[in-house]
């Protein structure tokens, strides 16, 4: 019954605070992956798996990336550029994808992109269990700086954190979300002040924004500069959640978190970890912990933590929305969402992938052992999304907007080329952890392609030998015995009869007074208007074909919905009304369609799928449900 319908309209839905409050609120979500970037990522340039020696011109030249990467790439690429690409209000890759293919209906190209519409979500789920490792895992790690007896506690403390946050899930975040922002500010005033204190020992540290010491660094050893994009690239880790997250704090509070907030305060801090660097080249150790003096330390690292806790539950957050957003999009079975509150809709709850990241998170940590490890898993779906970014924003500027070839070209071109850089540097991290990432996105894109490909074989199977309505209506006026009431048939398709329909007439030869044919629909939008949300043919005798349209962001309540249908012969009341649906039982054959070990997978989701009766809030005592056989 997930399906996505193209054409219709839908209705933006624009954050109802005021700018200030948005941008606090987008400081503490949005900007908490990438506020802990400095925890690790000039570090691993220097001590991780390609150290570099830890002398002027490598600081200057690393110092320079970053600056020029966060430039380009937050900057001018998402916050610029990207996020103008906005599905009426919501961002992201599957939002993306369903603007892409609304736009490019029909087109040849649409298969392809909705391939990489599919791996970069896939990429996501492998980014959301190394960004909690690391960033929880960084964070303790400071406790070695504060007392070196200290080091055996690190993994079962993290381990501990880490259990905690995603238990609390369940719970619902909404409180505790409250005191993000806050808790955000003053971590990024504590970066900016951090960095000053220790640039006025060295102010000349500030000519890292003249691109030539990146230029000098690659003619001095091109080999070693490639191999450091792989570390440099992590101060930018958290990007795409500019863009995922403009749903919920626009696009506006976004950047201005962004340009006046965030992106200063990184800088001032990267700034002066270089001239702690250039003072002390042993401190290349941990330059984030190092910079605070003495007494500061602990209470640094206490941040540092409920900070990178926060990054984590963004995460996690975002993996929850964009599993909502697949199984609305039809990529994924319906799962068990729950909602944690009762104002917010975005504030939901997947127990299935809670479970799941859990148990992959503390691998990893058990795993790897420390952040170092550890960073050589991180970056490779974080540039992966980004390489996929670049190719859609392509067709963006050529097809969809319509940019001049020249701007267009010059402008894909040169974020390919630098998201391509880098995602070849962390390429060569594939041995030593970058593997993990792209096992998880390999399994996702699999799960994400067989669920989308089985329904849609699925509906041919059933098309196959469907009857058309008016036939039947035609053939079982007179031969049928009528009784009182609705029989409502939820059916995946706008055509013919529905199997639970056809199963009933066989079995109990018997027909309601009313019977209506419902279909619910998915659009390549998050929102619709109330004035599209349902659409109805009256085909005589007491049936009714009624299609139930809503956007992949809203969930789908039929028995509310039903209460506002007046076209189908009268008000449609819950204790008058019966649901009939049809249960399908997969047999994997050798018919064209899918191979057989992917037939097999489908079916196996289809079983372990949540029942439509949950997944749509049918009363449970108005259900029946019929079985039948289906070969695909």
């Amino acid at each position: 019954m997930q399906g996505e319908v193209e054409g219709n309209a839908g209705s933006g839905h624009g954050p109802a605070q005021g700018l200030g409050p948005l941008a606090l609120g987008a400081l503490g979500v949005v900007f908490g992956d990438i506020g802990t970037s400095p925890l690790y990522a000039l570090k691993e340039s220097f001590v991780g798996h390609h150290p570099l020696t830890v002398d002027p011109l490598h600081i200057y030249g690393v110092l320079s990336l970053i600056f020029w990467t966060m430039t380009l790439i937050v900057t001018v690429k998402y916050v610029f550029i990207v996020m103008r690409a906005d599905n009426h209000g919501e961002g992201g890759s599957m939002a993306l994808l369903a603007l892409i293919r609304r736009n490019l209906e029909g087109s040849g190209r649409t298969p392809l992109i909705a391939a990489l519409g599919v791996l970069a979500t896939a990429l996501f789920y492998g980014d959301a269990i190394i960004t909690p490792a690391i960033s929880v895992l960084s964070a303790v790690e400071g406790l070695t700086v504060v007392e070196a007896n200290l080091t055996p506690l690190v993994l079962p403390i993290a381990i501990a954190i880490l259990v905690g946050l995603f238990l609390i899930q369940r719970f619902g975040t909404a409180r505790v979300g409250a005191l993000f922002g806050p808790v955000m500010v003053v971590y990024f005033i504590v970066l900016a002040l951090l960095g000053v204190m220790n640039i006025w020992r060295h102010p000349e540290i500030v000519a890292i924004v003249n691109p030539l010491w990146a230029f000098r660094f690659f003619a001095l050893d091109p080999v070693l500069a490639f191999l450091a994009l792989g570390s440099v690239v992590l101060a930018v880790t958290g990007a795409e959640a500019l863009y995922a997250d403009m749903g919920h704090f626009g696009r506006k509070a976004i950047s201005i978190a962004w340009l006046y907030a965030a992106f200063p305060c990184l800088l001032l801090n990267y700034l002066g970890q270089g001239a702690l660097l250039i003072d002390q080249p042993a401190a290349a150790a941990n330059p984030f912990f190092l910079m605070a003096p003495d007494w500061a330390r602990l209470p640094l690292v206490i941040l540092a933590t409920l900070a990178t806790i926060i990054a984590s539950q963004a995460v996690i957050s975002g993996a929850f929305s964009v599993t909502q957003q697949a199984v609305q999009l039809g990529f994924l079975p319906r799962l068990r969402i729950l909602h944690t509150s009762a104002s917010a809709a975005g504030q939901i709850y997947v127990p299935l992938v809670n479970h799941a990241l859990l148990i992959f998170v503390i691998m990893l940590v058990v795993g790897f052992g420390s952040s170092t490890d550890l960073a050589a898993a991180y970056g490779i779906a974080v540039t992966g999304t980004m390489v996929i970014t670049a190719c859609m924003l392509g067709v963006l500027t050529f097809s969809i907007w319509r940019w001049p070839p020249l701007a267009a070209g010059g402008v894909t071109g040169l974020f390919l080329l630098i998201d391509g850089a880098y995602f070849a540097s962390n390429a060569t991290k594939i041995p030593d952890g970058g593997w993990f990432p792209l096992m998880v996105a390999t399994v996702a894109f699999v799960i994400l392609t067989t669920w989308a490909t089985g329904r849609r074989i699925m509906r041919e199977r059933l098309q196959e030998g469907a009857m058309e309505l008016d036939l039947f209506i035609q053939s079982t006026m007179t031969s049928l015995k009528r009784v009182p009431g609705t029989a409502i048939f939820l059916s995946s398709s706008t055509a013919g009869v529905p199997p639970a329909l056809l199963h009933n007439v066989k079995h109990n030869r018997i027909l309601h007074e009313r019977n209506i044919i419902l279909t619910v629909r998915t659009h390549g939008v998050p929102h619709l208007h109330e004035a599209l949300r349902s659409q109805v043919e009256d085909h005589g005798a007491g049936f009714y074909r009624l299609v139930l349209n809503h956007g992949f962001m809203e969930e789908v309540d039929i028995p509310a919905v039903l209460k506002s249908v007046q076209d189908c012969g009268g008000p449609i009341t819950v204790k008058d009304s019966s649901y009939f649906l049809s249960r399908q039982t997969l047999i994997p054959s050798a018919r064209p369609g899918m191979a057989m070990w992917r037939e097999k997978l489908f079916a196996w989701m289809i079983r372990n799928a949540e029942s439509p009766m949950d997944f749509f809030k049918l009363p449970v005592n108005r259900v029946v449900e019929l079985g039948s056989q289906l070969e695909i």
